[in-house]
């Protein structure tokens, strides 16, 4: 099963379009549009995200038969962002998933995942700082194109990696994810104490929290 990928110079967001697009039916899976410029983007806990144009801007939809059977559905986001991580680190970046789904260089942010689920469809967005980014967010280590990462992404996508491998790759960079805090349930929670879970929820004050957003 093939994407069908559609390019676009500008658009206000691409999550948007294809939410919209696959409840009215308009777009079937599996279906993915890629834009150079993104002027409203949609970041982590409804915010906005800040994009510059020629940075990487995607998203698309697929339902349950382009994913590995072993995959946990609450963990998508983060399956779908480990994809990402291990093309660009093929290509020698230092990437590493801050949990649940965002793109760090060191100690910086570069880009994250968004996920959602209309029907039995499930919609990830995608953006990763390729040649700008705002103050106190960084760019991407390595030079690689629109196109070469878009390409990278969606070749390992169709080969259905297990959650088992991609999961035992997550496990070492939510070692670094422990110097950092995440938002749960409104609340800032720090991340020192928490522990890892084999479908990638995490526990943390004695609550198991899954990363689907």
């Amino acid at each position: 099963m093939i994407l069908v990928i559609e390019f676009v110079d500008s658009i206000p967001s691409t999550q948007e379009f294809v939410c919209e697009g696959v409840r009215a039916e308009a777009i079937k899976p599996p279906f993915m549009i890629v834009a150079n410029e993104q002027t409203k983007g949609i970041g982590s806990r409804n915010n906005e995200w800040q994009g510059f144009r020629g940075n990487l801007f995607f998203s698309f939809c697929v339902d349950k038969s382009f994913l590995p059977n072993d995959l946990h559905e609450a963990s998508i986001s983060i399956y779908f962002s480990m994809i990402m991580r291990e093309f660009l680190a093929s290509q020698g970046s230092e990437i590493w998933i801050k949990w649940p789904n965002d793109f760090y260089i060191e100690d910086k942010k570069i880009g994250g995942t968004i996920t959602s689920k209309i029907s039995e469809n499930y919609i990830c967005g995608m953006g990763l700082n390729l040649v700008g980014a705002p103050k106190n967010a960084g760019i991407l280590d390595i030079q690689i194109s629109q196109n070469e990462a878009v390409w990278g992404f969606c070749e390992l996508l169709e080969k259905k990696i297990l959650w088992k491998q991609i999961f035992s790759k997550f496990r070492l960079d939510f070692q670094k994810s422990k110097k950092f805090i995440t938002h749960i349930d409104g609340q800032e929670i720090s991340l020192q104490d928490a522990e890892i879970c084999d479908d990638g929820a995490i526990l943390v004050n004695e609550k198991k929290v899954y990363s689907l957003r």
